[in-house]
C-alpha cells in the first residue's frame, strides 16, 4: 500500500457513509480496517484474523455498503452468516448505524425467536441479509428470498461456528448460492479446523492478521487469583467490586461463569447482597429476556451482567471496564473472547480470573494458547478464606484425577486397585470409570 491510511476518507467511501461514521464518533480506522477494507473494495477474497473489539465488523460492512450502494428488490446481494442470534443482532445494529443515509434495505434472521416479524422484514426484499445458518436454510426452503444475485458471502466468527458444529449447514448454504462471488472469513482465532474451512471455500485469499493469533488485546490488564473454593470466590468478588467502586473506576461489569447454575447462583447473591443493578443471561433464558438484558446493559439501565459464554463473543458494548472470570473457561479460546469484552475501541480494561485447584489445569492450557503466563496476584489480606466443604473437596479431587488421567492414560487416580482393597471389607464398591 503506497499511502498510509490515516482517516476513513482515505478509503474513498461515499459522503453518506462518511457522515454516518462521523456521527458515530469514529475518528480513525483500526488496524484490521486499514488492512482489509482496501482489499475487500478491490474484490479480493479475504481471511481476517483479529481479536474481538478491534473493529472487524465495520471492516467488512463498510466496503459491502459501497458495493451495494442502493436498494434492489431481487434478493440479497450480500449475506453475512454468524453463529449466534446475539451476534446477528449486533451486526444488524452496525449496519443500521452506517447506512442511515443510504437507500438500502437489510434484515437479520435468527433462531430462538418468532418468525412473523422476521418474515415481514423480507417482504420488500433486502440488499444485506444477516443470518444464523439454521434460520437461513429454513427461510430459503420457504422461498422467502432468492440467492441468485448474491455477490458477497461473509462468515463471521468462523472459529465459533466450527465449535458449534455448523459445518454441515455451511456446506448446504454453499450449495445454493452462486459459485462466482466474493468470500470473506473473519475469526478471532485461527485453529486448524478454521484453516480447513478456509481452504474449502476461499480462492486465493489474502490472509490479514491485525494482531498475533491467539493473543490478548494490549489494552486489557489481565491477571488471576488462586482461590480455594466457591465461597471464597464469592467473598473475593464482593470485595473487588467494592474496592473498584470506591476508587471510582468501576463502569460496566461482566461476570462470566462456566455453568447456568453458577450464573444463577452468583446473580442471586449479587442482587441480594451487593446491588439491584444486575441481570443474568444464559442458554435457559428466553430470547426476549436475553435481548432486553443486553439492551439494558448497553444503555446503562444496569451496570452488572452475569453470563455464561453465550455473550463471550460478538457483543459490542462500550464502557465495560471490568470482566470477571468467576470460573475458568474450559474452551480455551473463550478466555480471549471473554476478556475481549473490555478494553474495546482503544479503551483500557481489566480482566480478573478466579482459579480453584481443579481449574489450574485449564489455566495452564490457556497460558500455552496465548503464549504468556497470566500474572498471579495475592489474595487481599482482609478476604475471608472459607474452608472447602467435603462435597466440593471431593469434586475438585475427582476433576484433578480426570485431568491427570487425560494426560496419562495409565494414571490410576484416587481409587486404583491397591487403595480399593483397603476399602473392600468396609463395603465400598469400586467406582465405575466413565468411558471417554
Amino acid at each position: 500500500m503506497s499511502k498510509a491510511i490515516e482517516s476513513f476518507e482515505d478509503f474513498k467511501l461515499n459522503k453518506q457513509i462518511l457522515n454516518a461514521i462521523a456521527e458515530e464518533g469514529y475518528q480513525s480506522p483500526t488496524e484490521i480496517q486499514q488492512k482489509t477494507i482496501p482489499l475487500i473494495s478491490a474484490g479480493h477474497d479475504v481471511m481476517g484474523v483479529a481479536q474481538t473489539g478491534t473493529g472487524k465488523t465495520a471492516a467488512f460492512i463498510l466496503p459491502i455498503l459501497m458495493k451495494v450502494k442502493y436498494h434492489q428488490p431481487n434478493g440479497p446481494r450480500a449475506l453475512i452468516i454468524t453463529p449466534t442470534r446475539e451476534l446477528a443482532i449486533q451486526i444488524r445494529d452496525h449496519i443500521e448505524k452506517f447506512c442511515k443515509y443510504l437507500d438500502i434495505k437489510y434484515a437479520a434472521i435468527y433462531g430462538g425467536s418468532g418468525t412473523k416479524v422476521q418474515k415481514e422484514s423480507l417482504i420488500d426484499g433486502v440488499d444485506l441479509l444477516v443470518a444464523t445458518p439454521g434460520r437461513f436454510m429454513d427461510f430459503y426452503r420457504e422461498r422467502l428470498f432468492t440467492t441468485k444475485n448474491l455477490k458477497t458471502l461473509v462468515l463471521d466468527e468462523a472459529d465459533k461456528m466450527m465449535d458449534m458444529g455448523f459445518m454441515p449447514q455451511l456446506r448446504k448454504i454453499l450449495e445454493i448460492i452462486p459459485s462466482k462471488r466474493q468470500n470473506l472469513l473473519f475469526s478471532a482465532t485461527m485453529p486448524e479446523k478454521v484453516l480447513q474451512l478456509s481452504e474449502e471455500f476461499l480462492e486465493y485469499a489474502e490472509k490479514i492478521e491485525a494482531t498475533p493469533d491467539q493473543s490478548v488485546a494490549v489494552t486489557v490488564d489481565h491477571f488471576l487469583y488462586d482461590v480455594p473454593n466457591l465461597k471464597t470466590k464469592i467473598n473475593l468478588l464482593t470485595h473487588l467490586l467494592a474496592v473498584y467502586k470506591g476508587d471510582e473506576v468501576l463502569g460496566k461489569v461482566i461476570i462470566f461463569t462456566r455453568t447456568k447454575a453458577n450464573a444463577d447462583n452468583v446473580y442471586k447473591y449479587l442482587i441480594r447482597k451487593v446491588s439491584k443493578d444486575v441481570k443474568v443471561i444464559h442458554g435457559n433464558k428466553d430470547q426476549n429476556t436475553r435481548i432486553n438484558a443486553i439492551k439494558g446493559f448497553s444503555s446503562g439501565d444496569f451496570n452488572m451482567l452475569v453470563a455464561t459464554d453465550v455473550v463471550a463473543r460478538g457483543i459490542d458494548i462500550t464502557g465495560v471496564t471490568h470482566v470477571f472470570n468467576f470460573d475458568v473457561p474450559i474452551i480455551y479460546e473463550d478466555y480471549i473472547h471473554r476478556i475481549g469484552r473490555t478494553g474495546r475501541a482503544e479503551q483500557s480494561g481489566t480482566a480478573i480470573t478466579f482459579v480453584n485447584p481443579a481449574e489450574n489445569y485449564h489455566k495452564e492450557k490457556i497460558e500455552k494458547l496465548i503464549g504468556e503466563p497470566i500474572r498471579v496476584e495475592s489474595l487481599p489480606k482482609n478476604i475471608d478464606v472459607e474452608e472447602t466443604g467435603r462435597d466440593e473437596k471431593q469434586l475438585i479431587a475427582r476433576e484433578i484425577d480426570d485431568q491427570k488421567r487425560r494426560e496419562n492414560p495409565d494414571f490410576k487416580g484416587a481409587f486404583h486397585e491397591k487403595k480399593f482393597k483397603k476399602f473392600k471389607k468396609s463395603g465400598f464398591r469400586k467406582p465405575k470409570t466413565k468411558k471417554r
